[in-house]
């Protein structure tokens, strides 16, 4: 997956101050970012992966269709269980994908909590890294989890639903759901970049 740097990226500083030594709550949410990117990675892969499986069932039911012979739909529907069983295999590493960044959105509001007891309400007067606060960490990780979660549902709306499509043209129409991801706005990859830059792991 490429990842695309905005314009409208204004919570960045360019200036290239060097963070100090990395630990604590720092540690913390730097390895957060990684593994927000990481989860990211593994989704486009499943998702490739996902697209492949959703053509190969709508080439199934369409072929069904045309040759309506006894045979062929004994075959067809073999087929079609074969493929349906390893989307829902997809399905449920996606879902495991989405669990793992809601425990992530829960240590960064952990970390959030755990600054208000050590700082007050206002939380720590420093910037961990160039110029966030702990709690400007909220806002990305929030964008992401909503958008993979809200991302989920439609593909196990897809799931339940391709496989017995009435027409060839609701089939296309999930086909090309699951393939460009109408949830997946701009802004999600966006916030994720931020974050990255913010943290470290990309250069400034």
């Amino acid at each position: 997956m490429t990842l695309l740097l905005s314009g409208d990226v204004t919570n960045v500083t360019l200036a290239n101050r060097k963070c100090p030594a990395v630990t604590g709550s720092a540690r913390k949410i730097k390895d957060n970012g990684a593994d927000w990117h990481n989860l990211m990675l593994r989704w486009e892969k499943l998702n490739d992966e996902g697209f492949t499986t959703v053509g190969n069932i709508v080439n199934v039911r369409l072929s069904g269709v045309q040759t309506p012979e006894h045979s062929s739909l004994q075959h067809s529907t073999a087929q079609l269980h074969q493929e349906c069983c390893k989307l829902q295999d997809i399905i449920h590493k996606m879902e495991a994908i989405v669990a793992k960044m809601q425990r992530l959105m829960a240590s960064q509001q952990g970390l959030m909590n755990l600054e208000e007891f050590q700082f007050g309400p206002e939380g720590r007067k420093v910037p961990l890294f160039h110029t966030w606060s702990t709690k400007q960490f909220d806002m990305p990780c929030s964008v992401l989890l909503d958008t993979f979660s809200r991302e989920l549902q439609l593909k196990q709306t897809i799931l339940h639903e391709v496989a017995h499509s009435p027409t060839s043209d609701l089939s296309m129409v999930y086909l090309s759901c699951w393939l460009h991801q109408p949830f997946m706005a701009a802004q999600s990859r966006v916030a994720l970049e931020a974050m990255l830059l913010e943290t470290g792991h990309r250069p400034l």
